[in-house]
C-alpha cells in the first residue's frame, strides 16, 4: 500500500498534541480571582460591617445571618466567619458601630444647641431621632442576650455612651458626675433620665403612643410630646380635673 488510510480519508480527523490543546483552551482564572466583588487589603471587614446593616434594616434580626450578610456583600460565604468568628461577633461588631453613630448624633445635637433649654433637650431628642432613623440598629445595640460585651470595641463604645448620658446628667445637676463610683442621687438621676428617654422610645417604635398622641390638640408631635415629658415637674399640684 503506497499511502495510509487516513491519508486518503480528509474527513478523518487529526490528532491533536496535548500541548496544542492547552494552548487552544482558554485559560482558567485561579479561584480567588472569582470573588464577586474586589476588596482593597482591610476594606472587607467595614463593607461586611455595612451590609449587616442593611440587611438589619430591610429583614430585621431574624434575617441576619452570616450567609445573608456574606451576598449582601458579593463575597464568599467563609468571609464572615473568618472576619468575626459567629453571628455573636458579628452582631457585637454591628452593635459597636450603633453606639458609636449613637454618640456622634447626640454629640452634635449636643453642640449645635445655643441655650440652656436647648442643650437639655438635645440629647434625648437625638436619642429618639436616631432610633426612629436606624430601628434595626437600635434594636440590636439593646438586645444584651444577643451580644459579647467582652469584645473591645462594643465596650468601649457602650461605655462612652454611658458617659456622655453621665455628662448630661451631671451638667443638668451643677455637679461632676464620676463614672466610676455613683451616689445614689445621682445613680437615680441617671436612671430617672434613661428609663423615661429609652421606655419612650420602645413605645414610640412599636406604636403604642399613637393613642395618646391622637387624643392631643392636633399637631402635636410625638417630639412635642417628649419636651413636655422632659420639662414638667415630677411633682406638682393637678392643673385640671
Amino acid at each position: 500500500m503506497g499511502k495510509s488510510e487516513t491519508a486518503r480519508n480528509p474527513r478523518t480527523p487529526r490528532k491533536t498534541s496535548s500541548a496544542a490543546k492547552a494552548q487552544a483552551r482558554p485559560a482558567r482564572r485561579p479561584a480567588a480571582a472569582r470573588t464577586e466583588t474586589p476588596y482593597h487589603h482591610g476594606a472587607l471587614r467595614e463593607a461586611l460591617l455595612r451590609a449587616a446593616e442593611r440587611v438589619l434594616e430591610r429583614d430585621g434580626l431574624a434575617g441576619l445571618t452570616l450567609r445573608a450578610v456574606a451576598r449582601e456583600a458579593g463575597v464568599s460565604h467563609a468571609a464572615p466567619t473568618h472576619h468575626f468568628g459567629d453571628l455573636t461577633g458579628l452582631l457585637s461588631e454591628l452593635a459597636a458601630v450603633g453606639f458609636r453613630q449613637f454618640n456622634a448624633a447626640m454629640a452634635s445635637a449636643c453642640d449645635a444647641a445655643t441655650t440652656p433649654l436647648e442643650r437639655a433637650l438635645a440629647r434625648p431628642k437625638a436619642y429618639v431621632a436616631y432610633a426612629q432613623a436606624h430601628p434595626g440598629m437600635y434594636g440590636i445595640m439593646f438586645r444584651t442576650e444577643r451580644l459579647d460585651y467582652s469584645r473591645p470595641s462594643l465596650h468601649e463604645a457602650a461605655e462612652a455612651s454611658f458617659a456622655g448620658l453621665a455628662n448630661a446628667i451631671g451638667m443638668m445637676r451643677q455637679e461632676h458626675i464620676s463614672e466610676d463610683a455613683l451616689t445614689l442621687t445621682q445613680g437615680a438621676a441617671i436612671a430617672r433620665a434613661w428609663s423615661m428617654v429609652h421606655g419612650f422610645t420602645m413605645l414610640l417604635l412599636d406604636g403604642r403612643l399613637e393613642d395618646i398622641l391622637d387624643r392631643l390638640p392636633e399637631g402635636t408631635t410625638a417630639e412635642r410630646l417628649l419636651e413636655a415629658m422632659l420639662t414638667a415637674p415630677i411633682t406638682g399640684k393637678p392643673t385640671g380635673p
